[in-house]
């Protein structure tokens, strides 16, 4: 019986550090101030700096990479997720929202953060459980959802001037 523990063990290792070959690209693209979400919205520092804390390291170019990020399989999981959280929403890239459909798609998108922070669905509780410090109290959701209600209303007055002018 320890004859087979010991070749499992040293098979485990062997296909542990074969895993390490594979490593996934972890990236920060450059950031463009003039594309930025405080570059296309107005966001007061409070609101700053808590989506800095909770949610720039999956949905920015600002991600800072944790150690575990190196060691696979967990550096295979934390990029795909940071790869699909970019995908998904960008603060770095926020004029890409304002491009698809003018002030429509921010709008839903900030119809869309308001949801998930109030439904706690976001930052994800698996980062939680390596990234305390993300975790969102009740107020700091009621600052963000407070924020987004704010700006979705702005950018729909900005549209209704708009279309009037035209």
């Amino acid at each position: 019986m320890t004859k087979i523990l010991k070749w499992s063990g040293i098979a485990l290792a062997v296909v542990f550090m074969g895993a390490q070959i594979v490593r996934p690209e972890k990236t920060n693209p450059p950031v463009d101030t003039g594309r930025t979400l405080q570059a296309h919205a107005e966001v007061p520092p409070e609101v700053d700096a808590i989506l800095k804390r909770a949610c720039y390291d999956c949905h920015s170019n600002e991600t800072k990479w944790p150690w575990y990020s190196n060691v696979a399989p967990a550096s295979w999981f934390v990029t795909d997720h940071v790869n699909h959280g970019r995908k998904h929403l960008n603060f770095s890239d926020w004029a890409r929202v304002s491009e698809h459909a003018e002030k429509q798609d921010a709008e839903a998108k900030l119809d869309e953060i308001i949801e998930e922070v109030k439904g706690r669905n976001m930052p994800l509780s698996s980062y939680l459980s390596l990234h305390p410090e993300a975790k969102l109290s009740d107020e700091d959701i009621k600052v963000i959802c407070d924020w987004a209600r704010a700006e979705r209303e702005r950018l729909a007055y900005e549209s209704g001037k708009e279309m009037s002018v035209k």
